[in-house]
């Protein structure tokens, strides 16, 4: 699902329970802060920015990488989150938890898109990884305040290394 399907009021709404904003770029135009490349998303600051053809698994892949940083790494945000492997899982399944905030995608439906976009994980799916495998990913969103015991989002952002 690209969010050109989806719209950006929904994500729009979602980024700003983190103070973060999203913007669009034209079509043709270059999208900043990109790690990938066209068409996934960039990150900028506190800007993801995205343009039509951006998947929206992209989209909440790099704001959950904004969320799950320290604070010293957000000041100097550009293009390259960086982190550690513990770090990239708790934003693969941080993702997945955002999807239900947008009723249009759900988890369901991320999951499927992230399996075709190419993650890999363990146990051959997204799905298998989020049920059985990632244990250690939700624990470490737990230990840093990111999510409740319930998986419901705190709507905070990291507030340190430890």
């Amino acid at each position: 699902m690209t969010l050109q399907q989806l719209g950006l009021t929904g994500p729009a709404v979602l980024l700003r329970n983190y103070g973060m904003e999203c913007r669009q770029v034209e079509d043709a135009e270059t999208i900043p802060g990109s790690f990938w490349g066209e068409p996934e998303a960039g990150l900028v600051g506190n800007r993801v920015l995205v343009r039509g053809d951006t998947p929206v698994h992209s989209l909440l892949h790099e704001t959950s990488h904004y969320v799950c940083m320290t604070p010293e790494r957000r000041k100097e945000l550009h293009t390259d989150a960086g982190g550690d492997y513990d770090e990239e899982n708790a934003v693969c399944y941080l993702q997945i938890l955002l999807a239900d905030y947008l009723p249009e995608v759900g988890r369901d439906r991320l999951m499927q898109d992230m399996d075709a976009w190419g993650y890999s994980f363990r146990l051959g799916s997204t799905r298998a990884w989020f049920a059985r495998d990632a244990g250690d990913a939700r624990l470490w969103l737990l230990r840093h305040g990111l999510i409740d015991a319930q998986d419901r989002p705190s709507w905070r952002l990291r507030r340190s290394a430890g």
